[in-house]
């Protein structure tokens, strides 16, 4: 179905409220304004971290005045006045859309609120749904409560169907047996160049250091400071963000709270997840990405026995994350697999892949793969649950 003939048979007014203009918001907005023709979609709020712009029949701007006009904007970041707003513009055939682009933990305690509204609420934000159960469980019974949907479908894997898949799976009545994946773009692209199957090559601190000036700590999608980097330009990306697994376990979380069986198994969420760090434990608690990556090299020899070690059994490296749903296992590690495995042979640059097997899928599994890290893709991921209301 075409573009025209989804939007013809859908409301006629969209409106939308976009919290959080970093990379990823940026994106978004732009391909919010280029939309073709007609075009149901009003944005009605824009908010940075220092501004607000907000008119109720929608904002006057393009892709080229927006970001002038927001840092012109007299108003303040103001919650509690944008619920109430949002709130007051929720009719019959006339959706409103909250579009929260921040990793903002603030923003995601909101979410019940503005649910309960009659706001429906997309976001790439992972913090909601891989924080503690109870709030979890309160953005569930505030969308069965009004009807308006939360989608999330870019927390995981940016733009891939991942989230919509399992859903689906879980949905038609098949039997999620367990999901395997490399969910880090930054891990991805670390150990894609660290470990090929060979007994030597770079040195971990030096992919590290390239991962970081090729900037997938800021691009892969939903690391944690990533709102912070772009809202704040001045502030560098820091490397053990990425190399503590925190990122993938809130992915882990996020896709465990879609299968029944495993919905209360994380009660604190992420930090419910059995975790590897590949952060040493003398740079713990250094605050500069620079001085992380200039200590890192002491650690090398660490790394580099690993390696060795997984080449000699013909094995490479990959930070993994699995769920074995009869087990109950959830984890993130650092896992050998076989120089033949898809981890081994499928994966380039910040490639996510991510695996399922289920009763229908049992010894072939179903796979997901692609790029999960950018801005251009992970605003695609909130796009299409944007047109999934309309």
């Amino acid at each position: 179905m075409s573009v025209q003939a989804i939007v013809s048979s859908g409301p006629k007014v969209m409106r939308v409220a976009v919290v959080g203009v970093g990379l990823v918001g940026s994106e978004f907005i732009n391909q919010l304004l280029n939309f073709p023709t007609p075009n149901p979609f009003r944005i009605v709020t824009l908010t940075s971290s220092k501004t607000t712009l907000h008119a109720p029949d929608g904002l006057n701007i393009t892709p080229d005045s927006w970001k002038q006009s927001l840092a012109q904007a007299s108003l303040r970041p103001d919650f509690p006045f944008l619920l109430r707003e949002l709130a007051a513009l929720v009719k019959p055939g006339e959706p409103v859309v909250l579009v929260d682009n921040t990793s903002s933990n603030a923003v995601a305690a909101l979410y019940p609120q503005f649910l309960r509204s009659g706001v429906h609420v997309i976001t790439p934000n992972k913090k909601a749904f891989s924080a503690e159960l109870s709030l979890y469980e309160s953005i569930v019974s505030a969308s069965l409560a009004s009807g308006a949907k939360f989608l999330n479908e870019a927390t995981v894997g940016a733009g891939l169907p991942i989230i919509s898949t399992l859903k689906d799976l879980v949905a038609t009545g098949d039997q999620v047996l367990k999901i395997e994946g490399v969910f880090s773009g930054t891990m991805s692209y670390i150990f894609n160049e660290f470990s090929t199957g060979q007994e030597g090559g770079p040195s971990f601190s030096s992919v590290v250091k390239v991962a970081r000036e090729k900037g997938y700590t800021v691009s892969s999608g939903c690391t944690e400071r990533q709102n912070e980097i772009a809202e704040r330009l001045d502030k560098e990306p820091h490397p053990a963000d990425d190399l503590n697994g925190a990122d993938v376990a809130r992915k882990l979380t996020i896709l465990s709270r879609c299968i029944p069986t495993l919905r209360s198994s994380l009660p604190e969420g992420y930090q419910s997840v059995s975790t590897k760090s590949l952060v040493p434990q003398e740079l713990e608690g250094i605050d500069t990405g620079d001085e992380f990556i200039a200590r890192l090299p002491e650690f090398d020899d660490h790394f580099n026995k690993m390696r060795a070690d997984a080449a000699k059994e013909n094995q490479v490296l990959r930070f993994a994350g699995v769920i074995d749903v009869a087990s109950g296992t959830i984890k993130a590690d650092l896992e050998k697999y076989p120089v033949t495995h898809p981890f081994a042979t499928a994966l380039g640059g910040s490639d996510n892949i991510v695996m399922f097997y289920t009763a229908r899928y049992g010894a072939r599994p179903l796979v997901v793969q692609g790029a999960g890290a950018g801005a251009a893709v992970t605003a695609m991921g909130v796009m299409s649950d944007l047109l999934k209301l309309v």
